[in-house]
């Protein structure tokens, strides 16, 4: 905000209310970025969806993909390999109920994802093999021939 020197007979031309939006701006602003990845901040929630974290690791021979799937089995994703791209679909549903003598608390958690990956061209999708262990789903992308790449040898000149 910048201080302006007084003027008389100015001061009824200003538009106070201007001043009061730009300032609620700012906040918003700062709330927003202070709130940003909170769970619980209420358009975050509403715009984005759960996706499972996923790492992907580029090996000599191979391309492995790591996605965390808590609470789901094997029963629950669905992987496809289709125009390059590795697909992880799923759907989460999960309730906890937790009964004492004072205290009752229900929670449920639902959703379906989706997590697209491309993948190199020169791999062998027919060879794609994948498992699922404690909550992580380990996918193994064997590469081609053509895809390992061949060392060259650097002659001295």
């Amino acid at each position: 905000m910048a201080i302006e020197r007084w003027r008389h007979g100015l001061a009824l031309h200003r538009q106070p209310f201007r001043e009061l939006s730009r300032m609620e701006k700012e906040m918003e602003e700062t709330f927003d970025h202070w709130f940003r990845g909170w769970p619980l901040h209420r358009r975050e929630a509403e715009t984005s969806g759960w996706a499972p974290a996923v790492d992907v690791v580029d090996r000599k021979d191979e391309v492995v993909l790591r996605a965390d799937l808590p609470g789901l089995t094997e029963k629950d994703i669905d992987l496809t390999f289709e125009d390059g791209n590795l697909i992880i679909r799923g759907e989460r549903k999960e309730e906890k109920e937790t009964k004492e003598e004072n205290f009752y608390c229900s929670e449920r958690w639902f959703g379906s994802f989706s997590r697209t990956m491309p993948l190199p061209a020169s791999v062998e999708a027919e060879k794609i093999n994948a498992t699922f262990k404690e909550g992580v789903l380990e996918v193994h992308i064997p590469k081609s021939k053509e895809a390992k790449g061949k060392k060259i040898e650097i002659k001295a000149a």
